[in-house]
């Protein structure tokens, strides 16, 4: 899935004053579509068979009111239908936003939506100039804020393209928004901290957060407190009343423990009716329950997922899939098995630490590197690099290099290529150091090597002739046969995995890195009989996929992958 990295024009039902702060021109805000809007508030559970008046309901960033009409229409007619009198609910609905005139707009629009539903104008104004206020959501007093709902469509801007002085607030207040985040992560988090037990938050925001390195802390939020109750991608649905490239999903989260969760993907020909029938479907759905429409296909999960790492992405049939086997089966870093992942040495000086001349230091101290190109065929043709290693052969520590003259001498010719790195300026009686510390012990050990970008997985053995460098990673195993275990890795079903959790770049490449792979999961290893065992062997030396899938397929007890 590609990223956007455009703010303009804002995305959401929020003014458009941020946009112009940080880079100076006029965006208009961009709206969210009735029928989207309905769709959310039923998944939340902000319906009028509900007595709505007996709770609070936040819109964090009002704009024109995209969400708060439908809302009043909703909770007038949950008064009317219990035969409440709407004054004595004034906080019933409480909605801000950073732009005077979209206030008004809202109010006007909320009173004479009031009055239309037969509510006296006396009592329409009075609710529409209480219910709506002009107040940044995410820097004001939130001290006597609670709310059992929180409902909307939070701008999507880069946090870097705000100005300094109110990036800088807003990541005081908000302890999600690290790294390169986006302004709606700090609505989510303020939005779930406002939840009362049993509360709701229902946004349509870029769901990048779910995966991207800086949502990370927001996760973990969620893990740690709330339940995901649905997750519905619409990339390529219409929801806006303006065209957009906001990658949007639904997502509504409670604060209760985590229970099942919906999760759907939608096509360009999801509308309002297909967003009906989603919600009804999601009303009367038992967990593991699937369906498919034209437009819509959907699942119910019985948990969420919990690694931090990132949420995985796929359609809900992968997604059932995955969770299924997540539950089932160990993890391929396993210490039952003695299986590990990790990665290869970063130098911080490539030009100095990998030479290809076997002269330029002490034997001893030259360890064969393994290269991304080593492994292009599938086998592990090495190159004649070396590593040029300032490490002792038990790891502890670094050499002396006074005991070794031609190692010494070679990093005197390129110390001042060596001392002007960030690590040697923080440790500069290790000058001479690698950033990352050499383990010797691993050159010797039987590896599966694994490139870090690919299109497809390729596991590759090294028979513990090489150190990988960091564009390597290595899984090492106790237990298992890593021919065995590379059939496996070679499968349609690890690379499942990875699809499932890693970023996709340009060109359709995958991240393999150690995060991604961890997650991946194995069967039982006393579950490989002889005959599977050999066609996984087979399988990995002529990189048949096909073969290591079928068998893998069976020992995953997986009739087929689902798209």
């Amino acid at each position: 899935m590609a990223i956007a990295t455009d703010i303009s024009p804002i995305h959401g039902d929020q003014s458009a004053t941020v946009a112009q702060e940080a880079i100076g021109g006029e965006h208009g805000a961009v709206f969210t579509k009735k029928w989207v809007v309905e769709l959310i508030l039923d998944l939340a559970g902000y319906t009028t068979d509900k007595p709505l008046w007996d709770s609070v309901a936040i819109e964090p960033a009002c704009g024109e009111g995209a969400f708060l009409i439908p809302m009043i229409e909703r909770l007038s007619d949950s008064c009317k239908r219990d035969d409440r009198n709407l004054l004595e609910y004034m906080d019933a609905i409480q909605a801000f936003d950073l732009q005077p005139e979209n206030v008004a707009i809202s109010q006007r629009m909320l009173m004479e939506t009031l009055v239309s539903r037969g509510w006296k104008l006396r009592l329409a104004r009075e609710f529409a100039e209480r219910a709506v206020s002009t107040g940044d959501f995410l820097l004001q007093d939130r001290s006597h804020l609670e709310a059992d709902f929180v409902l909307g469509n939070p701008p999507y801007i880069r946090l870097e393209s705000v100005p300094a002085t109110r990036s800088d607030a807003y990541r005081r207040a908000c302890s999600t928004m690290t790294g390169r985040a986006d302004i709606y992560v700090g609505f989510l988090e303020v939005g779930l901290e406002l939840l009362r037990p049993d509360g709701t938050l229902a946004f349509i925001c870029a769901d990048r957060w779910m995966r991207n390195q800086y949502g990370r802390h927001l996760r973990r939020l969620v893990e740690d407190g709330f339940s995901v109750e649905a997750a519905i991608e619409m990339h390529n649905v219409d929801a806006f009343e303006n065209a957009v490239s906001a990658y949007p999903s639904v997502v509504t989260v409670r604060r209760r423990q985590q229970g099942s969760a919906l999760v759907a993907d939608t096509g360009p020909t999801f509308n309002a009716q297909s967003a009906r029938s989603l919600a009804s479907w999601q009303r009367q759905a038992n967990t593991r329950d699937e369906t498919r429409t034209p437009s819509f296909r959907a699942a119910v999960l019985p948990g969420w997922f919990t690694a931090q790492v990132s949420w995985p992405t796929g359609s809900p049939a992968r997604l059932t899939l995955i969770r299924e086997l997540e539950d089932r089966l160990p993890p391929l870093e396993d210490e039952t098995t003695g299986t590990r992942v990790g990665i290869g040495v970063a130098t911080g000086a490539d030009r100095v630490f990998v030479t290809t001349d076997p002269t330029a230091a002490e034997p001893e101290q030259l360890m064969p590197l393994a290269m991304v190109a080593d492994t292009s065929h599938g086998r592990l043709d090495w190159s004649g690099h070396y590593l040029v290693n300032p490490w002792r052969a038990d790891g502890t520590g670094l050499v002396e290099l006074s005991d070794f003259p031609r190692l010494r001498r070679y990093f005197k010719a390129h110390a001042d290529q060596l001392q002007s790195r960030n690590v040697a300026k923080r440790q500069p009686r290790d000058w001479f150091r690698t950033i990352d510390r050499v383990h010797p012990a691993l050159l010797p050990e039987d590896k599966l090597l694994l490139p870090d970008i690919k299109a497809n997985i390729h596991p590759v053995l090294d028979r513990g002739t090489t150190y990988p460098h960091h564009n390597l990673y290595f899984v090492t195993s106790r237990d298992w046969d890593l021919e065995i275990l590379g059939g496996l890795l070679l499968s349609r079903v690890a690379q499942m995995f990875v699809e499932a959790y890693a970023v996709r770049m340009r060109g359709g490449y995958l991240r393999f890195q150690a995060q991604y792979l961890r997650r991946i999961r194995l069967p039982l290893r006393e579950s490989v009989n002889a005959t599977k065992a050999k066609e996984l062997r087979m399988a990995f030396r002529k990189r048949d996929v096909a073969r290591a899938t079928k068998v893998a397929l069976q020992m995953y007890e997986i009739a087929e992958l689902p798209d």
